[in-house]
């Protein structure tokens, strides 16, 4: 059975660009109930993850954080990974069209035990 999940929002950089913001930019918002310890990023397209984003860091439930890439690619399909902090389970969203969206907000509804994301 899965736990519950919590998530928080915290500014995070997957790689950061002091004058310039990538079309793939995102804001990260966790509604989930839980803390999240781990945050992957990668092209939908790759075989696996990239580096956890939050390094050290969790992103606490009713947090956000704004992941930012270090320059803009030609790749706008991209996957997310969460884990959560309580019992390393995990959600994944794939073929995420980050060129067309700005914000990712993560909900786990404990009736239905379901992770969900709005995109926006």
């Amino acid at each position: 059975m899965r736990l519950m999940f919590a998530a928080a929002l915290m500014s995070v950089a997957v790689a950061t660009s002091a004058s310039a913001q990538s079309k793939q930019d995102f804001t990260l918002v966790n509604r989930t109930g839980y803390d999240i310890s781990e945050v992957y990023v990668s092209p939908s397209k790759a075989d696996d993850w990239e580096e956890d984003v939050l390094g050290d860091s969790e992103l606490g439930d009713g947090v956000q954080t704004t992941i930012r890439f270090k320059r803009a690619g030609k790749t706008c399909k991209w996957d997310l990974k969460v884990v959560y902090s309580d019992d390393d389970s995990s959600a994944v969203w794939n073929n995420i069209d980050l060129c067309s969206i700005s914000k990712i907000t993560i909900r786990y509804n404990r009736k239905n035990d379901q992770t969900s994301a709005l995109f926006d």
